[in-house]
C-alpha cells in the first residue's frame, strides 16, 4: 500500500454491547467528527455501534481517543485502510433499532467461534466444512473465498429464509464457516445458526478486510476483489482501491 499517496485513513469498526443512552452518545460522536472533519457513517443502537469513517491520520487518532474514553467501547478494535481521497462525501451519525438489520431476535452472547486468518485457511481446506458467504449477491460478484457457497441474497435479512430452504435437512453437527466484509454480519448470522441448532459454527474474525490485511492472500484462498460500501467500490488483496 502506498502510504505516500494515501492521505486519508479509512477506519471500520463495530461492537455489540449494550448502550443505555445511544442518543446522547450520538451527539458526542457527531461533535467529535465535525471538529476533526471526519466523514462517513456511524450507526448506534441499544445493541452497539457499527461504523466506517475517514479522515486524516491525526483526526482518526483523535476520534479513537474519544471512543476509548467511553467505557462500553474502550476495548473496540479498528480495521484500517488508506485512500488518496475521502471515500465519503457526508457525515451521518444515526440511532437505529439495529446496527445491522437482520430482523431476528438473537442472543448476541452466543455467536460462532472466532477463527483468525490461519485458522480460517485451515478450516477452508477441510472438505467437510460448509463455507457460507454471508454477504449479498452484488458483493459476491467482485470476489469470494474458494469453494464458498453464495446464497444469492439481495439483503442480509433474506439469509434466514435461504438457510431454512437449503439447510433444514443437513446434520446439525456439520461444521459451518461464515464470513462477511468486516465481521459484523457474521456475528448475527452465526448467532442465528446456533439458535436454530447448529453446533459447530465458526466465523472469520474481522472479516475479509482483516484477513487480507493479515495474510496479503499469500495462500490464495481469497479470489477476486472485496466490495466495500463507499466510493472506492472494491479493494484488492493489498486493500488498494481498484
Amino acid at each position: 500500500m502506498n502510504t505516500e499517496s494515501s492521505s486519508f485513513v479509512v477506519s471500520t469498526f463495530y461492537k455489540f454491547v449494550e448502550l443505555a443512552d445511544a442518543e446522547t452518545l450520538r451527539a458526542k460522536i457527531f461533535k467529535v467528527c465535525v471538529q476533526q472533519k471526519i466523514k462517513g457513517t456511524v450507526l448506534l443502537a441499544h445493541e452497539g455501534i457499527n461504523a466506517t469513517i475517514a479522515g486524516s491520520r491525526s483526526a482518526i487518532d483523535k476520534f479513537y481517543e474519544f471512543i476509548k474514553s467511553v467505557s462500553e467501547l474502550s476495548s473496540i478494535e479498528f480495521k484500517e485502510s488508506l485512500a488518496s481521497s475521502s471515500p465519503f462525501k457526508k457525515l451521518k451519525v444515526k440511532v437505529r433499532k439495529e446496527i445491522v438489520t437482520f430482523k431476528q431476535k438473537l442472543n448476541m452472547q452466543a455467536t460462532g467461534t472466532y477463527l483468525d486468518a490461519q485458522g480460517w485457511d485451515e478450516m477452508l481446506r477441510q472438505k467437510k466444512t460448509l463455507v457460507i458467504d454471508a454477504r449479498n449477491d452484488y458483493e459476491v460478484i467482485f470476489g469470494t473465498f474458494k469453494d464458498a457457497v453464495d446464497p444469492k441474497t439481495r439483503n442480509f435479512t433474506d439469509l434466514p429464509e435461504w438457510v431454512e430452504r437449503n439447510l433444514s435437512d443437513i446434520d446439525r453437527n456439520q461444521p459451518i464457516a461464515m464470513f462477511c466484509t468486516g465481521g459484523i454480519r457474521c456475528e448475527k448470522s452465526t448467532a442465528y445458526m446456533r439458535q436454530i441448532g447448529f453446533k459447530n459454527v465458526y466465523h472469520l474474525k474481522g472479516g475479509i478486510l482483516q484477513y487480507l490485511e493479515t495474510t496479503k492472500n499469500m495462500n490464495k484462498m481469497w479470489q477476486g476483489k472485496c466490495f466495500v460500501f463507499d466510493d472506492r467500490i472494491a479493494l484488492d488483496s493489498d486493500l488498494e482501491a481498484i
